[in-house]
């Protein structure tokens, strides 16, 4: 028998074994519903940006682009990702059925969120008053940014996500942000066929931001009441860290890794802007928004898996465990490949016919983004099973050198290659992020079999 048959024949047992599992099967049901929603509002999305960039060009939709990055920057340096502790711990109350832990936990993560959005805020509007071109929001982008920071109040989201989560309602997470991009889209048609200019985009985008964060927020509380889990608003927060030792350490240390990875993540663009000018802004920005729908594909995978890798982990179900992780690595590795494949040979067409002939440039851009989306997809599951198993100062460590190994790339090759640079030092940071995280979770999981 050769090699390829070998392969072959071993691949289609493992996809056998795969199928006969049916908690297997309905995570792939849970995923395919989130990879379907958000695979259809990207791309509903990306249509709105197409016309957006269509009716505005390359400079002014580079200053649009700049608000964007600057708010998203703000919210999640100041947001405390409240769904990461509240699905932990969340599952642990589930599992033992103590639903006034859970109560207590969902009251918790919302204050948090309440918080942590005012503060975001008030952060951003301070610096664009006082402090504007330090953040590489340049004086043509000031006013704009400051009618765009009105989002950053609205933007309450860790405990509607963590209860979706919880309760495995992944449709209403998945299509539920098609039905604002739709909105979205039908709007900026409308902009374009009117003619509208930069400040009415602004409060289209800006607007349907809002009205997607509130909607969710309600179809949150609405599931939250059809589950029994009422009272949330009055009931008392006393003696909520003594019944869940860790919830604050957890919450804080997850908040610390993201704010650092999105000074990666999301001031790349004001970077560039920075670095170089409004216009490489923009075609960056373009070429991330086409990067991100695949690498939400991540995001909506790990929302499937981490509730689970979280019940598993407190019941002590390695060999579950590790199998589920396993799995989702191998399912996120050939998605990734299969996105820069498709990337290669579509992304020019596709730039020609939605953004038009003047964003063709960020072909190229687009085309290295991908190869360090197909790393982030690799290494996605890592962090939640890290999550899951306590080990998220593991995470943090990770996050701080694969960071780091950003900034040095970024500032280096930026000022020579302008916007392809950052693309490059994202290849740096993801590659670096997935080994060092590989090398916690397996001491992790060899420590918990010795």
């Amino acid at each position: 028998m050769s090699l390829v048959a070998k392969i072959r024949k071993k691949a289609a047992k493992r996809v056998t074994q795969w199928r006969e599992q049916k908690d297997f099967v309905l995570r792939l049901k849970n995923i395919g519903h989130l990879l379907t929603g958000n695979f259809a509002g990207a791309i509903i999305g990306l249509a709105g940006f197409a016309l957006t960039a269509r009716a505005l060009g390359p400079a002014d939709y580079g200053v649009l682009a700049l608000c964007f990055a600057f708010t998203r920057a703000i919210e999640r340096i100041f947001s405390f990702q409240s769904w990461q502790p509240l699905i932990k711990f969340g599952a642990h109350a589930l599992e033992t059925g103590e639903l006034d832990d859970l109560r207590k936990l969902m009251k918790f993560g919302l204050l948090l969120d309440i918080g942590a959005a005012l503060v975001a805020w008030l952060v951003a509007v301070l610096l664009i008053v006082f402090a504007s071109s330090l953040v590489g929001v340049g004086v043509e982008a000031r006013t704009f940014a400051l009618i765009y920071c009105t989002v950053l109040p609205f933007q309450i989201s860790g405990m509607p996500t963590a209860a979706l989560r919880l309760y495995g309602k992944f449709s209403a997470l998945a299509y539920g942000q098609v039905v604002g991009s739709i909105i979205r889209v039908v709007l900026c048609g409308i902009g374009v066929f009117l003619s509208w200019g930069l400040f009415e985009f602004t409060l289209i985008w800006m607007g349907m931001q809002i009205f997607s964060s509130l909607a969710m927020t309600l179809i949150a509380f609405f599931e939250l009441k059809r589950q029994g889990l009422t009272n949330v608003f009055s009931t008392s927060l006393r003696g909520i860290t003594s019944r869940v030792p860790g919830l604050w350490q957890f919450a804080i240390s997850a908040n610390i890794s993201l704010t650092i990875r999105a000074s990666a993540n999301e001031f790349d663009t004001l970077i560039v802007g920075f670095l170089a000018d409004p216009a490489s802004a923009g075609l960056y920005h373009i070429a991330k928004r086409v990067g991100r729908i695949a690498q939400q594909g991540g995001v909506q995978v790990q929302a499937v898996v981490y509730p689970e890798l979280a019940r598993l982990w407190a019941s002590k179900g390695i060999a579950k465990f590790t199998q589920i992780v396993r799995q989702t690595q191998w399912i996120l590795l050939a998605s990734g490949i299969a996105v820069v494949l498709l990337v290669y040979v579509l992304i020019n067409p596709l730039l020609f016919y939605t953004a038009g002939p003047d964003f063709l440039a960020a072909g190229p851009l687009v085309t290295v983004q991908a190869v360090a989306v197909m790393m982030t997809l690799s290494g996605s599951v890592l962090r939640s099973a890290l999550l899951a198993m306590g080990r998220e100062n593991a995470v943090l460590r990770s996050v701080l050198i694969s960071t780091a190994a950003f900034h040095v790339t970024a500032f280096s090759l930026i000022p020579l290659t302008g916007a392809m640079g950052a693309n490059v030092a994202h290849i740096v940071m993801s590659t670096i992020w997935m080994a060092t995280m590989m090398l916690s979770y397996r001491s992790g999981i060899a420590r918990e079999k010795d």
